[in-house]
């Protein structure tokens, strides 16, 4: 009997051993009321939800991540699951802003297109003012990364609020100022509010000087850093058309005082073209990622868009700033968004864009970490997230999932059809499991002595 004691207590402590192994589920995407977060003047509609890992970097960086049009924050959190997964273990927070009940995202009134002015780009640099102060966060760290509509968004940041956001990752993104062009300013559900015909169908041209002059509009006299961006586009897109990404190239090379031709060109996977820019301490501060035959389906790649943030690893700085520290005034204490007193402004910066190490920042690769995103003709699409089946989206269509491919169909109807999943395993269930057979082994009758 003493040897079945030891024989049960033994597999009871294997069992809770394993228990206690299982992966901590104690963060979660949560819900700020907008009486705790925002303003006066901001939209209504605009929420907010942010994810908080339970182990913080001491002074945790910022990854603002806005949908595509029909999206929401719970399925952005989800289809960027793989870059979640890193902010456990390097400690950065997200913030997953909300156009609760609209089409798209505002990024073409003359509200959101002023710095200080409100509108939707207001109430997101209000929401990451917010977390900087509440979690003492870095406000030399701020990024932003979007697909489609949430692409745009992320351009129309990086352009209006300079002094905020350090960096950005644009999927099927426009220039920013170009969703202004014919732009539908009517907020709800119906398939052209919130959007612009002409810049959605590649018609609007300007010299570089021009969307420089437009761009620099937006927040008179600012002369200090203008943050680096990633631009990722399908040469195939119909939804918003690939014709931008010329303009996007003259739009960002004036605002960073670059030239026109590329530093270099190559290619670091089969179908996708990268043309880089360098600013004048070698760091790459533009980079242009054209992919071939890619409709509006650009897949997602957390690790690649963590690493060009430099948030591949806990701690460190930016690593443009840890590569120019004299071409990024203040480095991880640069005014940015104000900090804990969230007012905005310079901050005193000054300087140009900021040199270069390490290369591309890690070269977003063009697998991605999962499915892809298809839309129809009324909206746009955002990016994939990792998963491993596809489920029927708004219209039910399907697109393949877990396998990387920028390839997807779309669709030629209005809507978003998604295909979304969880790439996290499920340790509930595990735990359920291994608590039944440590009942039945504890619940066994006892033998008798023989």
């Amino acid at each position: 009997m003493d040897q079945f004691k030891s024989h049960v207590l033994g597999l009871a402590s294997l069992s809770l051993a394993l228990l206690v192994a299982l992966p901590a589920r104690g963060a979660s995407l949560q819900k700020v009321n907008q009486s705790e977060w925002g303003a006066d003047g901001l939209p209504s509609y605009v929420n907010m939800y942010i994810y908080v890992p339970d182990k913080l970097a001491t002074k945790p960086p910022i990854v603002v991540a806005p949908h595509h049009c029909q999206g929401n924050g719970q399925g952005t959190f989800s289809e960027m699951s793989s870059l979640v997964s890193i902010a456990n273990t390097s400690g950065f927070i997200m913030i997953f802003p909300e156009a609760t009940g609209q089409n798209c995202w505002d990024a073409g009134s003359k509200r959101s297109l002023a710095h200080g002015g409100g509108g939707d780009t207001g109430a997101i640099v209000q929401m990451v003012k917010y977390t900087l102060a509440k979690y003492s966060g870095d406000a030399g760290r701020v990024y932003s990364v979007g697909g489609s509509s949430g692409g745009i968004m992320t351009e129309a940041l990086l352009g209006v609020y300079p002094d905020v956001f350090m960096a950005g990752v644009s999927l099927m993104g426009v220039p920013c100022g170009c969703w202004a062009e014919g732009y539908n300013d009517v907020t709800g559900t119906g398939s052209s509010a919130q959007w612009s015909g002409p810049c959605g169908g590649g018609n609007v041209t300007k010299t570089g000087q021009q969307w420089g002059d437009l761009v620099r509009s937006y927040y008179p006299g600012y002369t200090g850093h203008r943050p680096r961006l990633q631009h990722w586009h399908g040469t195939a897109d119909t939804i918003l058309s690939y014709k931008n990404m010329a303009e996007d190239i003259k739009e960002w090379t004036n605002l960073l005082g670059l030239s026109e031709a590329p530093s270099g060109t190559d290619t670091p996977k089969r179908g996708t073209t990268r043309q880089f820019w360098k600013s004048s301490c070698g760091y790459t501060v533009y980079e242009a990622f054209s992919m071939d035959g890619v409709g509006h389906a650009v897949p997602f790649d957390g690790p690649a868009v963590a690493a060009y943030f430099g948030l591949d690893k806990a701690g460190g700085q930016d690593p443009e700033t840890a590569a120019c520290p004299g071409a990024v005034p203040g480095g991880s204490d640069t005014g940015g968004a104000g900090g804990a007193a969230g007012t905005g402004g310079a901050g005193g910066e000054a300087g140009g864009a900021g040199g270069e190490a390490g290369g591309a920042g890690g070269e977003a690769g063009a697998g991605g970490a999962g499915g892809v995103m298809v839309s129809g003709s009324g909206g746009s699409a955002g990016i994939g997230g990792a998963m491993d089946t596809a489920s029927g989206g708004a219209n039910g269509q399907d697109a393949s999932a877990g396998t990387g491919d920028p390839t997807g169909g779309e669709s030629s109807s209005s809507g978003c059809s998604c295909a979304v999943g969880n790439d996290a395993s499920d340790s509930g269930t595990q735990a359920g499991f291994l608590l039944a057979a440590l009942g039945l082994l504890l619940g066994r009758p006892k033998r008798r002595p023989r």
